[in-house]
């Protein structure tokens, strides 16, 4: 554990600067935490469809659904130090050759495993998901091998990831640098047909240039960043974890007890809960904020929209994200906290049509409104922590 930690507040060290939020050791201790700037690999618009050849000469054409997968691998890989583009290449020439790049089922072995979103069932042992990983080796539990995030963090391994160290994931073979792409891939997968990932190399790389560009300059030379459009949208708060306190509308304050028009939706839960991008987007503020406290702003595109989610009152420690950074839907951006104008711990969201300084809608309808996954809280009321609804 403690080496674990060690390469963490070293990851840390490198990814973050005075001029972005401080982490304390706390934070850097939680495997999820590996939001190092994303370089080059920002995604841009995903487009409808794809065509690519493949190095025996086949035509592939990848749907919007598998290019959003492919982000998500990109994504991940940005934000993950040491990967790169050429770890990027390799991890989706390993989803690509597994799963085609499809989020997969396997009901034969586990029938829970259809209760999570999913592109199709498969019955290739108890394999699942992007990589196709197998709960039985090690590599995670059924609802953590449903999740494209955490499956693409399992197979970049590394000192972060979260089977460190092992299973091992891509970070974790001596040399992968040196190994041809498909050696590397099957390093990873350990596949009983290690020749055919270097078949996908050359749609991979046709899917990393289409999906992603430049990295925007400091002089703002590269204009305004483009929010790829999301496929997706969830709930920011775990299942079973949370409880409606206060919601959008006038309500009495707090703290002052006065009448007051509450522009949120808050949601007790408890120190630390982890929070969840509502939408895939871009992060456009992440920071401590006055009232707000601990504040993440992050803009989307909906149904051709631009539309900004804002999650306040975490702590300083408790924002996961840096401006500029490129997040999918569902990803941990951050954990429920109390600061800020705040009276005890919650999740204070609000949903704002047109984007960032707009006026602000009921969020939690807006997510009602939208199908937003995972739509279910605790059983227990938790308002006495929050004074009546606290929050701002």
């Amino acid at each position: 554990m403690l080496k674990k930690l060690l390469a963490s507040l070293a990851i840390a060290a490198v990814c973050f600067g005075p001029a972005i939020v401080l982490l304390s050791v706390a934070v850097l201790a939680i495997p999820a935490v590996a939001a190092c700037a994303p370089g080059s690999l920002i995604v841009g618009p995903i487009p409808d469809s794809l065509t690519a050849t493949t190095k025996n000469g086949e035509t592939v054409t990848l749907n919007r659904q598998q290019l959003t997968h492919a982000a998500t691998i990109i994504t991940v890989g940005g934000q993950t130090d040491g990967v790169r583009r050429p770890g990027v290449v390799i991890a989706l020439m390993a989803a690509l050759t597994e799963s085609h790049l499809r989020m997969l089922a396997n009901t034969g072995t586990y029938p829970e495993s259809a209760n999570y979103p999913n592109d199709g069932d498969a019955s290739d042992h108890d394999s699942l998901g992007l990589f196709q990983m197998r709960p039985q080796a090690g590599w995670g539990t059924v609802p953590e091998l449903m999740d494209p995030n955490y499956q693409a963090r399992a197979f970049y391994g590394g000192p972060t990831g979260p089977n460190y160290p092992s299973p091992r994931g891509l970070l974790d073979i001596p040399g992968w640098q040196q190994l041809d792409p498909g050696e590397a891939a099957q390093a990873v997968e350990v596949s009983a047909y290690p020749d055919r990932y270097q078949n996908y190399q050359p749609v991979a790389e046709a899917i990393l240039t289409a999906l992603t560009k430049p990295a925007p300059t400091s002089d703002g030379g590269a204009g305004e960043v483009v929010v790829p459009e999301t496929t997706r949208i969830v709930f920011p708060l775990p299942e079973g974890t949370w409880v409606r306190t206060s919601p959008f509308g006038w309500r009495t304050d707090p703290i002052t007890f006065e009448q007051a028009f509450h522009s949120g939706s808050d949601f007790a839960a408890a120190d630390g809960t982890p929070i969840y991008a509502v939408a895939d987007g871009i992060v456009t503020h992440a920071g401590y904020t006055g009232g707000w406290g601990g504040l993440i702003i992050v803009e989307h595109t909906v149904g051709g929209e631009r539309v900004a989610s804002y999650y306040a009152h975490m702590r300083e420690y408790g924002i996961h994200v840096t401006e500029g950074m490129t997040v999918t839907a569902g990803q941990h951006i951050g954990d429920v906290g109390s600061s800020g104008k705040s009276t005890g711990p919650h999740l204070h969201l609000e949903i704002r049509p047109g984007g960032t300084g707009q006026p602000a809608i009921d969020a939690d309808q807006w997510l009602t409104d939208q199908g937003a996954e995972g739509i279910t809280g605790g059983t227990t009321s938790r308002a006495s922590c929050t004074l009546g609804g606290g929050g701002r």
